[in-house]
């Protein structure tokens, strides 16, 4: 017993952290604020920061939309035949279905109902809106009633599991790049042919074509699913990090499009695409002091609003810092040998505890 206790005793694990900006936002958020990052790649503060600063000098910052947010559960079961099994998924209701989920959670509501059959075996997908919480236990929970509601309604019905995968929860899938679990959100910055060379040292051209030949075509010859970036999961897992979030949510997060083109005034337009960030302001993990100070510092704990409204605004702020990296890097890689000397000078001075 005294072995489990021990065991059990919560140790925390320090990591360096940092809170970079201001960002200029704009769009569904009309801001500036100090994203923390937390992370033992000390580069990435530096280069966030850099992104940062162009979002200061356009005139409107770093746009950021939300188009849409969820969290899903799919269940899993056996019906006698694929006949049945199609004849019940064409009778399941929303609003009936409803009802066993509001007995578990009055932050929990039902969406949408996404079907697949295999053979014999039904898969649903259920769609919610769960509040400011990421909404990991409180779809399990609501999902968990739904499977009692309909194994006592339909009594051919065998429970398979409670998670059919079909989610598709911390892994790579089509299924939720294409329909979103989490914060969909895009940011998007339009930045003028001389801020790019003077802060970038690089060209709206380089960026695009940088993008064009590494993010889509390295990407398709790699064979990345629904995916095409340098590296979201850097600034995504610091700001999880930082937050509070489930970590391992980057893994469908960093699954994401960095798109740019020049525009016919020699601007660089350049945008990302997250359509899988999976972020809450309450639930476990929140509690914890410092991610309280950071959550209050970036204004996402504000009890005046409605629910979702807090995590939505997180996810639109990581998103925008997501872009401030995502531009600095490709900018860098653009001139042969910088990315290497940046990391290089960086890691140097934090070993030796210089001022970034």
């Amino acid at each position: 017993m005294t072995q489990v206790t021990q065991a059990m005793t919560e140790v925390f694990a320090a990591v360096p952290m940092q809170s970079i900006g201001p960002i200029k936002l704009s769009g569904d958020i009309s801001d500036e604020v100090m994203l923390p990052l937390a992370t033992f790649e000390t580069p990435l503060w530096a280069s966030t920061a850099r992104g940062a600063k162009i979002s200061r000098l356009v005139k409107s910052g770093i746009s950021v939309t939300l188009l849409s947010t969820s969290m899903t559960r799919s269940i899993a079961l056996e019906a006698p035949d694929a006949q049945t099994a199609r004849a019940i998924t064409q009778k399941l209701d929303i609003q009936t279905i409803q009802i066993p989920i509001s007995e578990t959670s009055r932050f929990a509501k039902l969406i949408n109902i996404q079907t697949e059959i295999l053979g014999k075996i039904i898969y649903c997908r259920l769609v919610f809106t769960t509040g400011d919480a990421s909404g990991h236990n409180m779809a399990t929970k609501a999902a968990d009633a739904v499977l009692n509601y309909l194994l006592k309604t339909h009594p051919t019905l065998r429970y398979i599991s409670i998670s059919g995968n079909f989610c598709c929860d911390k892994k790579v899938s089509a299924v939720n790049s294409l329909l979103g679990r989490g914060k969909s959100v895009i940011a998007e910055i339009i930045i003028p042919k001389e801020i790019c060379e003077k802060h970038l040292r690089t060209s709206p051209e380089k960026i695009a074509e940088l993008n064009t030949k590494k993010n889509l075509l390295g990407s398709i010859l790699a064979g990345s699913l629904r995916s095409a970036n340098a590296h979201f999961a850097n600034v995504l897992l610091a700001a999880y990090l930082a937050t509070g979030q489930d970590a391992a949510n980057i893994v469908e997060g960093s699954q994401g499009i960095t798109f740019a083109e020049v525009l016919s005034d020699g601007s660089l337009y350049f945008c990302i695409k997250c359509p899988n960030l999976i972020i809450g302001t309450v639930g476990n993990g929140k509690h914890l002091s410092f991610v309280q100070e950071n959550l209050k510092n970036l204004n996402c704990l504000e009890k005046n609003k409605l629910p979702g409204q807090n995590s939505e605004r997180l996810a639109m702020i990581i998103a925008a810092g997501v872009l401030c990296c995502e531009l600095s890097l490709l900018a860098a890689q653009t001139n042969p040998g910088e990315l290497m000397r940046a990391h290089l000078l960086l890691e140097r001075q934090a070993q030796l505890g210089a001022p970034q």
